[in-house]
């Protein structure tokens, strides 16, 4: 009976989840349906959090990309499930049993697993702020390699390397270079990784402590909490400290600067930041206490014809054309700045030898300019600036030259809007003859482009700003010092200037970070000022100006206030102002009354309204209205039809959260700009649509970024017609659709004509749409999308392809970047399997395609597909970097055809492609056969990187080679059926492949046989998890690391390991074949092993070796800066003896159970030796200070272990010993002698297990007992 009870129960136990399967079936697919759904929305919610940290460039956090990943992949599993489940309930009335069952059972394991990602979702944050580098180390092309720079440069490098050096000085007369060799200091810093930060910024004659604390602060993403100045100091310092070491670079430094003040520690507060500073006053290093004082002196002659040759775009053969044009490069005194400057005026003007006869004889006849400091600068500049009028009428040279001179007065070093420069430039009447405020603009823009090529402003990154070098301001500020036309600029005004001198010369004044306490006089005549810049220096303390402070500027055309409170009533007694921009002001009245102003700009300023005041400004043709849209907190409010009647704008800009009836901008007939900002509640007017525009960008419900030499448009979950957007589809050049539904396709749906103004397009959750264009031989257009550079899209679920249909003419051929991630099915990437008939492909298509960025997609089968007869019109020749992830039905990534025409590229890495067997898929073996020469694929290939593709069997099969010289870095993870990586085996000619100068990471590869044959330069080696192991060492060798070899026997002859004396590091573990480190079979020179030195070598580890028994057999190994030793869980390893007297740590357990010691000559012994194995002795001690290094020493399970340090004849110093870990070494009697005991004041932490023979910690002398003297002498154990 009991056994019958038995037998049922275990049977009822085992049948429960099976009749569960039966029985519950609705339960389970109600659970899992919750659970799925669940997910779904938890997904949706950390794609928005992650959407939002990158906007926020925030480097997103490992494990939230990896649960993305995962989520996304269990929803695409478990769609099929989800569609199961609905067909089931399709045909509920007559139920199939075994279908259920089946069903069920999927659908209770698939519960756990989502219920699993469910709980491991609540992520308390998504991103972090990264740590930037600055721009100025991206690159420094201007750098010019001189005997002076050289010298400079290797001399800062040699005090940044030393110890004793925190501050080092580099001073040189102005326009010499120093910016740009700090830059490039800068990049060999970074680029060497000698500090974790580097750090540059600017200080000028006037700093801006503020700015300057942003802008450091930015880089270590630290957030103020505190406003004032000494506050922020403080924050920053303790931010500052918490960094290891720090390398800040401060440029342009004119005085004494305490840097406490910036909150920068250095010297004894933070040994690990050191300073290079920029001055052009010796005495300034000396006043900042610099240990390094660095000069940086002018070219020599043949350094300055060089460059001037260069920069002008002259012949290299000597001429008298030549001759002429030296004598003019002598005239800039060696000075880089002046040099370039002049050049790049003369560049382009096409002078024969009198054009230069003629500028060499103005150079000598030009009067001697007595400035100590600047006299040999001022002149070549001077001419430069003369030079703008060439190839220009008097009108236009005139206008280059005051925009010239409208840089000069923004402050110094700052980095100058182009659009303020417009908005000024507009204001005092530049190019009369441009009618509209677009053709200003570009007028403006040339002008500013023609600066730039002259040398007079400097390009920055990005399109919107650009730069005025110092010296060049300078020489502005004296070419206006004198004459009627005069500038004042004045910076950290502290007080109203002495009205000593008569101020009515002066026709421009700015005057920035003016103090909140200056006190501004009710009146002042300016009868000829036309350009006033007034700024104060605190947004929070506002700059507070009277009324008639400004009545008796009769002449004032431009007017720009910053940090200001002021009254417009004042402003009718200026007829002339034209251009009026207020930030971060207040404004108390609205000024109605201004007859003449076209320009009208409000950044962040506090006003009630805009009321019917502004509709007086009937001339007004430019209106800006913004707010910060990350503090805002209300609307601004404009009165209804005000828009309307402002019949002759040309240009409005809302950029802030404004309501308006969009009917009204059709009443504006001279619109051609527009900026708004706009919610789906305000297209509620169906017939409304936007009028045509030359230039706009619109962003409905999203975050607004105003981009002024683009047309955009962004917008946001929008579910009603694009029918309002028709007249800016045709003309649109940055498109962005973001959650948009009922839209199928881009073309002809959205751009009926093709959006072939278009140059880039994003889109993402736009889920009715299947693809971005259908065409057929009759209907849509036979050219679309023919300008587009960039493709962005994600999440798309309907999307099917790129066309349906014919391939629209010129599509491919400008496309730069495709980046395309979470389209569950999409197949083909590029389908060229049908052209229009009439195509004729000049430039071939895809030939401009740089980057590939292809994500979860799990349906893709082909990322090219191409008829046999349109392999010829496609060619990838400047594709640089291709990342392709998780495409579970990939099999191979290019053709062999395309592989041939990828000559640039540098980067590629596959990862989670299961089903990928080869990168190259050739579809005949003949086709290798056939070549006479090797298939020499991407030459320049630098990195190659491939994870968890579990069918991969080739990188590159036969002769094909990758990378050659080029290739620096090869990773390989967790292929398990990779075979081959590279054969470089010699082609029919005999030819050798080599790799010079690569670095290579093998792990879980069990099948892999070939790593590669020849590498001369080889940095690093890991490799894990092999089953054949293919040697790979050359003389550069630095890094080795094998792991999980099993095949792996030895790692290189002793012959060879004779000839790596670059080694730094060696890593051994799981290898459980391995018998000797290096086999010795092949060399019987015993002396020369005996003599075997790695000079190089910090750190070696053997573990988890079950038969090894060697390293290096009958010798010694001498390695004098050898750090870490470590061997674990080598049961037959055999002693060994190492020479290594700056060890720090040793590590040694269960190291076999020979102790009989290495066959060595007597004398060899004669030095400090460590006996690594079982041996009775660990420390071979001969000198006084032996061993003195030592830091951390484990031992454990050495069962003949008797003496670790033998001693008796030698005092063993061990003060920086602080860990002794001891266990299981069954015969040690005692650890330390009474002589030594004395040095162990830092021992921190001693650990002793299982010693059971262990009698005394320290050896009784005269019977003192030892625990008392461990009490005294250890204080810090």
């Amino acid at each position: 009976m009991r056994i019958t009870l038995y037998v049922t129960n275990q049977a009822m136990e085992c049948a429960s989840p099976y009749l569960r399967y039966f029985f519950c079936y609705g339960e389970i697919v109600q659970d899992f349906t919750n659970q799925r759904n669940a997910l779904k929305l938890r997904k949706q919610r950390v794609d928005t959090r992650v959407d939002e940290a990158k906007r926020q460039i925030e480097v997103i956090y490992e494990d939230v990309e990896d649960w993305l990943k995962r989520a996304e992949k269990e929803l695409e599993e478990t769609q099929n499930l989800q569609d199961e489940i609905d067909r089931v309930k399709c045909f509920k009335w007559c139920p199939q049993w075994g279908w259920r069952y089946c069903l069920s059972k999927k659908l209770a394991e698939k519960t756990p697993i989502i219920s699993q990602l469910l709980g491991t979702s609540n992520f308390a944050q998504v991103g972090y702020r990264g740590s930037y580098q600055g721009i100025e180390f991206i690159t420094s092309m201007d750098f010019m390699d001189s005997v002076s720079s050289k010298s400079a440069l290797n001399q800062i490098m040699e005090a940044i390397n030393a110890k004793d050096v925190n501050m080092i000085g580099l001073y040189g007369m102005p326009g010499v270079g120093k910016t740009t060799l700090a830059k490039e200091v800068g990049k060999h810093v970074g680029g060497k990784k000698l500090f974790n930060n580097v750090v540059m910024f600017t200080v000028s004659q006037n700093p801006n402590i503020n700015e300057i604390q942003d802008k450091v602060a930015d880089i270590f993403g630290l957030k103020f909490q505190t406003k004032t100045q000494e506050g922020r100091a403080e924050e920053l310092w303790l931010r500052l400290k918490v960094e290891k070491d720090i390398f800040i670079i401060v440029d342009n430094l004119w005085k004494e600067i305490k840097l406490e003040r910036f909150g920068i520690p250095f010297g004894v507060e933070h040994e690990g930041c050191k300073i290079l500073l920029t001055t052009r006053h010796q005495q300034v290093c000396t006043k900042m206490n610099c240990q390094k004082e660095i000069h940086l002196g002018i070219l020599s002659e043949d350094e300055a014809w060089v460059l001037f040759r260069d920069q002008a775009g002259l012949e290299g053969n000597s001429s008298a054309l030549n001759n002429e044009a030296k004598e003019v490069a002598a005239q800039c005194k060696g000075l880089p700045l002046a040099i370039v400057v002049v050049a790049r005026a003369l560049k382009g003007e096409g002078l024969d030898l009198n054009g230069w006869k003629a500028v060499n004889q103005r150079f000598k006849d030009s009067r001697h300019l007595d400035n100590e400091v600047f006299g040999d600068v001022l002149q070549p500049l001077k001419l430069s600036y003369d030079y703008l009028k060439k190839g220009n009428n008097q009108t236009t040279e005139n206008d280059i030259q005051m925009c010239f001179l409208l840089c000069s007065l923004f402050p110094e070093d700052t980095e100058i809007p182009i659009e303020g420069l417009i908005m000024c430039g507009i204001g005092v009447g530049l190019f009369p003859n441009a009618n509209s405020i677009e053709d200003k603009r570009n007028e403006i823009g040339m002008a500013l482009k023609k600066l730039q090529k002259s040398g007079l402003l400097l390009e920055i990154d990005g399109a919107e700003r650009i730069r005025m070098h110092d010296v060049v301001r300078d020489f502005a500020h004296w070419l206006t010092s004198t004459g009627e036309n005069r500038i004042m600029v004045k910076d950290k005004l502290k007080e109203w200037p002495d009205m000593v001198e008569s101020f009515e010369c002066y026709t421009a004044i700015a005057l920035w970070n003016c103090s909140s306490n200056i006190k501004f006089p009710d009146k002042v005549e300016f009868s000829k000022l036309k350009t006033l810049f007034l700024e104060g220096e605190d947004w929070d303390d506002l700059l507070v100006v009277s009324s008639t402070f400004f009545e008796e500027m009769k002449a004032l055309q431009v007017l720009y206030l910053r940090n200001v409170s002021f009254s417009a009533k004042g402003f009718p007694s200026l007829p002339n102002l034209k251009t009026l921009c207020c930030d971060s002001c207040e404004l108390k009245n609205f000024p109605s009354s201004l007859t003449n102003l076209e320009i009208l700009a409000l950044f962040d300023t506090e006003i009630d309204e805009i009321s019917e005041e502004l509709v007086k400004l009937s001339t007004l043709k430019y209106l800006r209205l913004s707010k910060d849209q990350f503090y805002e907190e209300s609307e601004m409010r404009i009165h209804p039809s005000l828009l309307s009647r402002l019949t002759s704008l040309q240009e409005l800009h809302l950029q802030s959260k404004i309501t308006i009836n969009l009917l009204e901008l059709n009443s504006l007939s001279c619109l051609t700009a527009l900026s708004l900002r706009l919610s789906t509640d305000q297209f509620s007017q169906e017939d409304f649509v936007f009028p045509k525009l030359q230039m706009y960008t619109i962003v409905v419900n999203g975050d607004f970024t105003y981009e002024s030499a683009f047309r955009t448009l962004k917008i946001h979950d929008f579910s009603s017609s694009l029918s309002a957007f028709s007249n800016l589809f045709y003309n649109v050049e940055k498109l962005k659709l973001e959650n948009v539904s009922g839209q199928k396709n881009i073309v002809p749906s959205i751009g009926e004509m093709g959006v072939n103004e278009l140059t880039s397009l994003k889109l993402q959750s736009c889920d009715d749409m299947e693809f971005l264009t259908v065409i057929t031989r009759d209907q849509g257009p036979s050219v679309a999308l023919c300008n587009l550079v960039e493709l962005n899209i994600r999440s798309m679920v309907s999307l099917k392809g790129l066309c349906f249909g014919l391939s629209p003419t010129r599509f491919l051929q400008n496309l730069k970047q495709v980046i395309i991630k979470y389209c569950q099915q999409l197949q083909v990437i590029f389908q060229i399997n049908e052209l229009s008939e009439n195509v004729q492909c000049q430039i071939a298509l895809l030939s401009n395609l740089a980057i590939l960025n292809l994500d979860l997609l799990p349906n893709l089968e082909s990322i090219w597909k191409l008829e046999p007869s349109h392999q010829e019109i496609v060619s990838l020749t400047r594709l640089k970097v291709v990342t392709i992830s998780n495409c579970d039905k990939l099999k191979t990534i290019f053709s062999p055809c395309l592989s041939q025409s990828m000559l640039h590229l540098q980067e590629l890495t596959i990862s989670y492609c299961d089903k990928v067997e080869q990168v190259i898929g050739f579809v005949q073996e003949e086709e290798i056969i056939e070549n006479d020469y090797p298939l020499c694929c991407w030459p320049k290939l630098e990195i190659l990187r491939i994870k968890f593709c579990e069918s991969l069997k080739y990188v590159c099969v036969n002769t094909l080679t990758l990378g050659r010289e080029s290739l620096k870095y090869v990773s390989i993870k967790s292929c398990p059926k990779l075979i081959q990586v590279f054969n470089t085996e010699q082609n029919k000619y005999g030819q050798d492949i080599l790799l010079p100068g690569l670095g290579s990471q093998i792990r879980d590869c069990s099948f892999l046989e070939h790593l590669i044959e020849e590498a001369e330069k080889v940095d690093d080696i890991y490799v894990s998890n092999m089953k054949n192991h293919y040697p790979l060492f050359r003389p550069k060798l630095r890094s080795v690391t094998i792991k999980s070899c099993e095949n792996l026997k030895y790692l290189c002859s002793s012959t060879l390991a004779q000839r790596l004396p670059n080694l730094n590091y060696i890593s051994i573990e799981d290898c459980p074949r391995l018998i000797q480190v290096f086999n010795m079979e092949t060399n019987k020179d015993e002396f020369e092993l005996q003599n075997l030195c790695w000079p190089k070598l910090e750190i070696l580890r053997i573990v988890n070796c079950q038969i090894l028994k060697y390293v290096l057999p009958n010798t010694l190994l001498n390695v004098p800066f050898l750090q870490y030793l470590e061997v674990l869980n080598c049961p037959q390893f055999s002693c060994f003896i190492v020479q290594a007297p700056l060890i720090k740590e040793l590590v040694l357990r269960d190291v076999g159970n020979s102790h009989r010691l290495c066959d060595i000559d007597v004398p060899v012994l004669n030095k400090d030796c460590i006996v690594v194995g079982n041996h009775k002795e660990v420390f071979q001690v001969q000198g006084e200070y032996s061993f003195s290094s030592i830091e951390k020493l484990c031992l454990a399970n050495l069962l003949e272990l008797r003496i670790i340090w033998n001693d008796f004849a030698q005092v063993v110093t061990l003060g920086n010993l602080t860990t002794l870990k001891l266990s299981d070494c069954k015969k040690l009697k005692y650890i330390f002698s009474p002589a030594t005991a004395p040095s162990l004041l830092h021992l921190m932490d001693l650990f002793i297990k299982g010693c059971d023979e262990l009698e005394r910690i320290i050896l009784a002398k005269d019977q003192v007992s030892s625990h008392h003297q461990m009490r005294i002498l250890a204080s810090n154990l």
